[in-house]
């Protein structure tokens, strides 16, 4: 009998949460995030686990957007949401009554995307790309999650991809970094490009989706370019593309077996793989990445959710063994 666990996916917009049990994913309970004060957020947390909980509960993981120390389950610097240098592992822990884990997001993704539709793990080396508020970025190798020494590896949205270094090296600022992937594109991204091209193209389609105040959701930019609408399918092209230098660059690094695009920004679905896997091939040095596949998340938006309820199964089944040491736990438990 497999642990009775919550998976928990926190983000810079919603946050979800949903109960693992016997390889059996119940439907996600999903609120918009409180973003107020670290309190509130805490509140929301511990009311959706409520929600989710049923009589039985061994342990619940969480996912959320930021550097975490593993070890710990304190959160060490955080952009999106309000939880900088919150323990959230003990105050969770002490509200819940029940063992609680933290993890970056995207890693606990990466961590469900290694497994199939039947839970088994079936990947060895495998990075993952979540597109969402922010960009994060999860890493498998060799059939381990790697964190890092701090704990934080993984963090391929802090990328540069298009900073202006032709005349000098500009002085860092806040994050994202300007030219970052997660600048160039994130959701967010996408609502620049497509507010942008509304307001520059007033006879479009795209247009006539903007909102009274000329913002154009990235949702609406999708939706437009589905319609046909040239102008928006010229927004996501761009944004796909930036994306695709991300990809090439992961594989650069890494060599690994698949990369894997995830977040909410998989609704885009083959209007943002195509483009991006274009370019990412383009960018590959020789020799590179000719075993490695780029693909949508097989989990869907799911993937968070799931990988997060994995992530407390695991920890509570490999409790008392032998740990791999620092920086790496196996996919499998092994």
């Amino acid at each position: 009998m497999s642990p009775a666990v919550i998976g928990v996916d926190l983000g810079g917009t919603k946050v979800a949460a949903a109960r693992l049990h016997d390889a059996v994913l119940s439907d996600s309970v999903i609120e918009p995030t409180q973003l107020s004060s670290n309190q509130a957020l805490i509140e929301q947390l511990v009311g959706l686990v409520e929600q989710v909980r049923q009589s039985e509960l061994d342990a619940v993981g969480i996912g959320v957007p930021s550097v975490v120390e593993f070890a710990t389950g304190r959160v060490v610097s955080s952009v999106n949401i309000p939880l900088a240098d919150v323990p959230l592992r003990h105050v969770l822990g002490d509200r819940i009554g029940v063992p609680v884990y933290v993890d970056n997001d995207a890693t606990v993704a990466a961590l469900a995307e290694a497994h199939d539709g039947e839970l088994r793990p079936v990947a060895r080396n495998l990075v993952m790309l979540t597109v969402g508020t922010g960009v994060g970025g999860g890493i498998v190798l060799d059939g381990r999650i790697y964190r890092g020494s701090s704990g934080g590896a993984g963090e391929l949205g802090q990328t540069i991809i298009g900073a202006d270094l032709t005349d000098s090296v500009p002085p860092p600022s806040r994050f994202p970094q300007p030219g970052s992937l997660e600048q160039l594109a994130a959701g967010h991204a996408l609502d620049e490009l497509g507010t942008q091209l509304a307001a520059a193209h007033p006879e479009s389609e795209l247009a006539r989706r903007a909102g009274p105040d000329g913002r154009c959701p990235g949702p609406d930019v999708v939706a437009a370019a589905r319609d046909g609408d040239p102008v928006a399918a010229s927004a996501v092209d761009l944004w796909a593309r930036r994306l695709g230098i991300g990809i090439a660059n992961t594989i650069n690094t890494f060599d690994p077996d698949e990369v894997v695009i995830g977040g909410g920004g998989i609704l885009a679905a083959e209007l943002l793989l195509g483009p991006a896997t274009e370019v990412a091939r383009g960018y590959v040095n020789p020799g590179l990445g000719a075993r490695t596949s780029i693909r949508l998340a097989r989990h869907g938006v799911r993937a968070g959710v799931l990988g997060a309820a994995l992530l407390a199964a695991h920890e509570i089944e490999d409790a008392g063994r032998p740990q791999a040491g620092p920086g790496a736990q196996r996919v499998d438990g092994a």
